[in-house]
């Protein structure tokens, strides 16, 4: 199926069921709404699925690695080897997102979709390498456009490959070195904020980094002129390719009605991108956390999207996505398994 043709396969949230799980929210032996976010937590999953009585769902992470080019620039912290070593790390079971996915009995997928790193036969990693990481944007567009939507398409089928096995909650992760400089440029772009107000310290950078690191965004930006109202340009142009996988995870998911939960600053870029080619995918999105990053807060601005937590975190990987992944799953329960006034024999509010 064509890219066009998924988009058109993503259709509004069930506005009918929303009701009618808020109807029984207000039903359950409690005073009405006093469970706050977790009720609307309740009411989005009901109304994405479809379903009035869900039950507990199976959840995934797909952390998405791939390197950037731009960090021969000095944008970073860290080296560029970082990224195929915790692949590796991923893969042995050492990384916070197998710690908080083991806690929250979520599995994670690890996808080399463009580590400048030849890993050969390797147990667990799924092998969609589109490039050996990204070009440096600032001397070259970050990708083709034909790559950006592979890699798109990569995501799509991940997703859909994930719910036709069953799992009815998908999170979102990402390594790769240098990827807080494509993200803060996606988002600087397609929100219309300054760069600077868009940029962090990543890594852990010191102010001449930071400083250095917006004067490259600022460089690539007025080079290529992505365009904000072409999704698919603002990707290849300045993206990466982990975040063009996580949009696509995002697209797929929406398309088969089933709830992503976005991880950090990296997820939120690929929202943006994937809002950007099809809008009513936003319905489908579940904000875990707001990252101590700069730009989030202006990416979640934009997308209208909530955090359920803020907790300082700015790790990736999808750590935040499995802690948000728990906090859907508890409000499924309190839906499914909280007693109604009737039930339990328990008198109402006095009219």
């Amino acid at each position: 199926m064509s890219l066009a043709g998924l988009l058109g396969q993503i259709h509004d949230a069930d506005a009918v069921v929303a009701a009618e799980t808020l109807q029984r929210l207000d039903r359950l032996t409690k005073p009405q709404g006093s469970l706050g976010r977790l009720e609307e937590l309740a009411v989005q999953y009901c109304a994405i699925t479809g379903e009035r009585k869900p039950a507990v769902p199976r959840a995934m992470v797909v952390t998405f690695a791939a390197d950037h080019g731009v960090v021969e620039e000095g944008v970073s912290a860290y080296p560029r080897d970082v990224t195929a070593q915790m692949v590796l790390n991923f893969l042995r079971g050492g990384a916070g997102v197998n710690v908080l996915a083991r806690h929250a009995d979520v599995e994670v997928r690890v996808v080399d979709i463009g580590v400048a790193h030849d890993f050969g036969p390797i147990p667990g990693l799924l092998h969609r390498k589109l490039m050996m990481g990204t070009r440096n944007m600032l001397r070259a567009p970050a990708m083709d456009r034909t790559t950006a939507e592979e890699a798109i398409r990569i995501g799509i089928e991940l997703a859909t490959d994930a719910v036709q096995q069953g799992f009815g909650l998908i999170g979102t992760g990402e390594m790769g070195i240098g990827n807080t400089t494509a993200s803060a440029a996606i988002a600087a772009v397609m929100t219309g904020v300054m760069v600077k107000e868009a940029t962090g310290l990543g890594t852990g950078i010191d102010e001449q980094g930071l400083a250095r690191k917006i004067s490259v965004i600022e460089r690539s930006l007025a080079t290529h002129h992505p365009d904000p109202c072409d999704a698919l340009d603002v990707l290849s142009k300045v993206g990466g390719l982990e975040i063009a996988g996580m949009a696509g995870v995002m697209l797929g998911s929406a398309a088969a009605r089933v709830p992503v939960v976005l991880d950090g600053f990296i997820a939120g870029a690929a929202a943006l991108i994937a809002v950007g080619l099809q809008p009513r995918c936003r319905q489908y999105m579940i904000a875990s956390h707001r990252s101590v990053e700069r730009g989030h807060r202006v990416l979640l601005d934009s997308l209208q999207l909530k955090p359920l937590f803020d907790l300082d975190l700015r790790l990736g990987e999808g750590t935040g996505a499995c802690l948000g992944i728990g906090l859907v799953r508890a409000a499924i329960k309190i839906l499914t398994e909280m007693a109604t006034f009737d039930e339990a024999g328990v008198s109402g509010r006095n009219a």
